[in-house]
C-alpha cells in the first residue's frame, strides 16, 4: 500500500501549506502529493489528472477535507467510483472518513451532498446580501473611468481642482493627474 496525497485551493493567491503539512504528517512523501490551484468545479485539473495516472490497486489517497477533492456531489461520486474501480481508497483526514468498505462509500456520498447544499446556502446568502446592499445604494464593480475631456473643460472654464473633484465625484489628485497629462 502506497500513500498519495491530494491538495487543492480555489485560487492561485491561496496557500496549500496547511494541507501539505497535514498530508506529510500522515506519512505521505512530498513526491506523492499532487496539487491544484484552481476551482474544483471541473475534474480536468492537472494535479488530479496526474494522481489518476499514478495510483494503482491497493493505494490510498489522503485528502485533508471532503470539499478539496471536488465541490460537486456528482463529481465526487464519479471520482470515488473511478478510484474504487481501480482498487484505490480515499481517506478524508479532517472528516475522519474513508471510502474503504460499503459504509465508508455511503457516508462519503451523504457528506458530499451535505457539503454541496451548504455551499449553495452560502451562495444564496451572499446574493441576498449583495441585493440588499445594492438596494441601500452600495455600488459594486470598478469605478467608472474619469471623463478627461470634462475635467479639462471645467478647468478651462476657471473651476479650481477641488470644485472639479466635487462636481465629478472624483479625488482632487485625479484632477491634477488629468491636468498634468495636458502639459
Amino acid at each position: 500500500m502506497r500513500l498519495f496525497g491530494y491538495a487543492r485551493v480555489s485560487t492561485s493567491q491561496q496557500s496549500l501549506d496547511v494541507q501539505m503539512k497535514a498530508l506529510k504528517a500522515e506519512g505521505v512523501r512530498a513526491n506523492r502529493i499532487f496539487t491544484d490551484k484552481v476551482s474544483g468545479s471541473h475534474l480536468n485539473r492537472d494535479g488530479l489528472q496526474m494522481l489518476r495516472v499514478k495510483v494503482e490497486e491497493g493505494d490510498v489517497i489522503l485528502v485533508k477535507k471532503l470539499d478539496r477533492l471536488g465541490p460537486d456531489t456528482a463529481d465526487m461520486i464519479q471520482l470515488i467510483k473511478e478510484f474504487d474501480e481501480l482498487g484505490v481508497a480515499i481517506r478524508f483526514l479532517d472528516d475522519g472518513i474513508s471510502t474503504e468498505g460499503t459504509m465508508g462509500k455511503m457516508v462519503v456520498t451523504i457528506l458530499s451532498a451535505v457539503a454541496q447544499a451548504e455551499r449553495q446556502r452560502i451562495l444564496e446568502r451572499t446574493n441576498e446580501g449583495r441585493l440588499e446592499a445594492k438596494a441601500k445604494g452600495v455600488k459594486f464593480g470598478r469605478k467608472p473611468t474619469v471623463d478627461k475631456t470634462r475635467v479639462r473643460s471645467l478647468y478651462e472654464q476657471g473651476n479650481r481642482a477641488s470644485e472639479i473633484a466635487r462636481q465629478l465625484k472624483i479625488g482632487r489628485s485625479t484632477v491634477y493627474k488629468v491636468l498634468a497629462l495636458n502639459e
